[in-house]
């Protein structure tokens, strides 16, 4: 079995930011070869790594070029893996199962690209489950942050009426039939292992992944004693509009260099 963060190969890919290079890299984890996006900003500098965990499950909430290449402007090495039977990775998307490993593994791959010893984490929706995951899992981890963030795997459950079928299928059942499988995969239970700083960024009106999750996250990580900050904003979804999207990523990105 090939080591887990080892690189298989890398590809140019097309960059809508004349300033940022992208290479789409085949990476190890598990045993399983598993794609991701790395963007670098063209201008020679030392830059922070910044590991981008994608929302969405399989095809829906694929990781996007030119978002990717948004958080490289702001002056990060950035890696985006798609996870595990994702655009010809091979297994399959688990929502937070093993395939929480290629988000840990894929900060290997991101390491390789940089002179930093700490990585950042920003996950957006799903990608809030995996990056909370990365931080539980690694000691390397430098700040957190979820926009529109899943905590909880049957709160997801609960609140997405259209994904039941779907959950059911992957994690086996429902919460009601298994309550222990929902939970391995919550990391809200292991939150007092998150160790590096965490902001929240939510909209109170988000029908996709309800505030609700980030307040029981907040108060869990406020209760054990971890640094969070919050920036939740009243009357948004769960996607902001552009400009206040561009303006939520220059904060967040300025929030990040300076922990």
């Amino acid at each position: 079995m090939k080591e887990n963060g080892s690189i298989e190969s890398i590809r140019r890919y097309p960059s809508p930011n004349a300033k940022v290079n992208l290479f789409e890299i085949l990476y190890w984890s598990q045993g399983l070869r598993v794609k991701g996006l790395l963007a670098k900003p063209k201008e020679e500098g030392t830059y922070d790594a910044l590991l981008y965990l994608r929302g969405g499950l399989q095809s829906v909430g694929m990781v996007r070029a030119s978002r990717i290449a948004q958080f490289a402007s702001q002056g990060f090495i950035v890696f985006a893996p798609y996870y595990r039977g994702n655009r010809g990775g091979e297994g399959r998307d688990e929502v937070a199962g093993d395939d929480r490993y290629d988000a840990i593994h894929a900060a290997e791959v991101l390491k390789k690209f940089v002179d930093v010893k700490d990585i950042h984490l920003f996950g957006f929706s799903r990608g809030g489950l995996m990056a909370l995951w990365t931080a539980i899992l690694r000691e390397d981890i430098k700040s957190v942050v979820t926009w529109a963030g899943v905590s909880s795997v049957t709160s997801m459950y609960m609140e997405r009426v259209d994904m039941r079928r779907t959950l059911k299928r992957i994690i086996g059942g429902s919460p009601n039939t298994e309550q222990e499988k929902y939970d391995e995969r919550t990391p809200l239970f292991q939150a007092h292992l998150v160790n590096a700083p965490v902001l929240l960024i939510h909209g109170t009106e988000d029908e996709n992944v309800s505030i609700n999750q980030s307040y029981d996250l907040e108060q869990k990580l406020i209760s054990e004693k971890k640094q969070v900050e919050t920036w939740y904003s009243s009357g948004l979804g769960h996607h902001y509009p552009p400009n206040v999207n561009r303006k939520t990523v220059k904060a967040l990105c300025e929030w990040m260099k300076s922990q």
